[in-house]
């Protein structure tokens, strides 16, 4: 048995809800998954038939218990719900032992030599994308900033030519949008749909090399479990490709919208950092804990298990909410103040085999943002009238996030 509360009741089902779905509780879900803690820290949805668990302790053992908590149907709950078949090579989507063969090749796209890169290019796109705006008195973190820094990044990583960039993005966002606040049927190719978007630049490398992301996955080999090695076919290339896009790009933008957010917010603590750069590190990770731009994992149940009284039974689907557990008052003092001095981790990069492997690049990108946004306007306030929410499959955040300056 997990946890010694005793067995939730019926009341308590009934008093806490939670629909990862709803708009309403997307944008603002803290109420809701702190009700969860407290009441029903193992919660049923009956509309969706889903679990979850909201607790620090929880949440952190579920990302590590991959033997009972499987990713292979999927990490994003419509794609468990709607039975997606997931095409191979979705490295989020895998499980041992195939998901570390995998996971050792794709750790080629944040090698020391690439990521000694990295900065000095992120710094090059923020002034790009910021020196325009000289003058204004307004700005977008989103739309300047924030949908376009970590595209070039991710495109500078995989070869992707600067004047492609921008329609591969929104490509990428209408295919993680969700409509009318439900789980849509997701199409059974959705992320090959994501990957066709790139077949013309991957069939290029197969004569034309470079030296890209791209190019060493057409020429990569990977180890199977029996023992054989092989080539990437190409619709591994694809998806692999696919996944790097989507995931780099998302939660970073999310990232840098938040961070324009809780500064706007809390200006002692934006004029500390803009008088100390030496502060940012530790203000993206306080960002990353009060904001999860991913803050829900799914996950399918291998086999029965038992929180607080109640049998979770094989087959199940279950969330495990680590943007929950970063503001669990049982793990983290104080957790709903923001505090950039504050010391201790966090589970917005996951935890276990599934930890981000691009947490060290989102790391970057979001410093050199805030030093290059910090250095030019110490002070600035959300216009919260015209600030827009996204509502996507696996990541929540700003999708416009407008600032007087």
């Amino acid at each position: 048995m997990v946890g010694k509360d005793a067995a939730l009741t019926d009341t308590a089902e009934v008093e806490a809800y939670y629909d990862p779905f709803d708009f309403d509780i997307d944008d603002n879900p803290y109420p809701v998954w702190k009700r969860l803690r407290d009441i029903a820290p193992l919660y049923r949805n009956e509309k969706y038939g889903f679990y979850a668990l909201s607790r620090y302790d929880d949440v952190a053992r579920g990302l590590t218990n991959w033997n009972t908590f499987r990713s292979g149907k999927g990490t994003i709950i419509e794609v468990i719900l709607n039975g997606v078949e997931v095409p191979p090579g979705v490295i989020l989507f895998e499980d041992p032992p195939i998901h570390d063969l995998h996971r050792r090749l794709l750790s080629g796209v944040f090698t020391p030599r690439r990521m000694a890169a990295i900065e000095p290019l992120a710094r090059e796109f923020c002034r790009r994308a910021l020196e325009p705006l000289a003058g204004r008195d307004t700005f977008d973190f989103i739309a300047d900033l924030g949908a376009w820094m970590p595209m070039r990044t991710i495109g500078y990583l995989l070869g992707i030519p600067e004047d492609k960039q921008a329609s591969i993005r929104q490509d990428t966002d209408k295919l993680l949008e969700l409509k009318d606040g439900a789980p849509q049927r997701v199409a059974e190719d959705m992320m090959m749909r994501q990957s066709r978007l790139l077949e013309e630049f991957i069939d290029w490398r197969y004569d034309h090399p470079s030296d890209d992301l791209m190019t060493e996955l057409v020429n990569a080999e990977v180890d199977e479990p029996d023992g054989t090695r092989r080539r990437l076919t190409r619709t591994e290339v694809l998806t692999y490709t696919g996944t790097v896009v989507g995931a780099g790009n998302e939660t970073t933008t999310r990232l840098i919208g938040f961070m324009g957010q809780l500064l706007s917010d809390h200006p002692d603590q934006r004029r500390a950092l803009a008088g100390d750069f030496g502060l940012i590190p530790d203000a993206v990770e306080e960002v990353l804990r009060y904001e999860a731009p991913s803050p829900v994992q799914a996950r399918y149940v291998a086999h029965d298990v038992e929180y607080y009284g109640q049998t979770v039974p094989q087959g199940s689907a279950i969330l495990l909410i680590n943007g929950s557990a970063n503001r669990d008052e049982r793990h983290f003092p104080d957790p709903d103040r923001f505090d950039i001095h504050r010391k201790g981790g966090h589970l917005s990069f996951g935890h276990g085999i599934h930890f981000c492997l691009g947490a060290a690049l989102a790391r970057v990108q979001a410093r050199v943002a805030y030093e290059e946004v910090l250095a030019r306007w110490p002070d600035w306030e959300v216009d919260y009238d015209r600030a827009v929410k996204a509502h996507t499959t696996s990541v929540r955040g700003w999708a416009t996030l407008p600032v007087r300056i």
